[in-house]
C-alpha cells in the first residue's frame, strides 16, 4: 500500500491590474511593479511608489520603435513580437519569481503610455498571468 501525504499545498490566485505612473498610489495596489524601460516623463523619483522597475520585461528598443511609428497599424505585430520576446526570454519567470516571493496577492503594473488598451503592459499583464497560473499548480 502505498500513501501519499501532502502537508501543505498553497495554491494563489493574484489579481494583477494596470496603472498609468500619472495616476496616484493606493492602499489596494499592493506590489507595484515599474514596466517601463525609461523613466516617465515629469515625475521624480522620489515621487513615485513603486517596489520594482522591472526594466528587462520591457519591449526591446526595435518593437517600441515600430510600434510608435504607428501605434494603431503597428499593434498586431507588435503584439506578436512582443509576445515573442518575453516568451524568449528569462526575465518574464524571474518577475513571476519575484511577484510569488513578495506575499502580495496583487499586483500593478506602472506604464507611462497614454492609450490604456494598447500598450505594452496589457500583453504583458496576460502573459504574466498565464505563466503565475501555470506556476501555481
Amino acid at each position: 500500500m502505498c500513501v501519499l501525504q501532502i502537508k501543505h499545498l498553497m495554491i494563489m490566485k493574484w489579481t494583477i491590474k494596470l496603472k498609468r505612473v500619472y495616476e496616484p498610489a493606493e492602499a489596494d495596489d499592493g506590489l507595484r511593479i515599474l514596466v517601463d524601460r525609461m523613466w516617465p516623463r515629469g515625475i521624480k523619483k522620489s515621487d513615485l511608489r513603486f517596489d520594482i522597475w522591472a526594466k528587462d520585461v520591457t519591449p526591446s528598443s526595435e518593437a517600441r520603435q515600430f510600434f510608435h511609428a504607428d501605434p494603431s497599424g503597428n499593434w498586431d505585430r507588435f503584439s506578436e513580437m512582443y509576445r515573442e520576446e518575453l516568451r524568449g526570454s528569462d526575465a518574464l519567470r524571474k518577475l513571476a519569481d519575484q511577484i510569488r516571493g513578495s506575499g502580495f496577492s496583487t499586483v500593478t503594473l506602472l506604464y507611462g503610455f497614454r492609450n490604456p488598451v494598447r500598450n505594452h503592459a496589457v500583453i504583458l499583464k496576460e502573459e504574466l498571468s498565464a505563466l503565475l497560473q501555470s506556476l501555481s499548480f
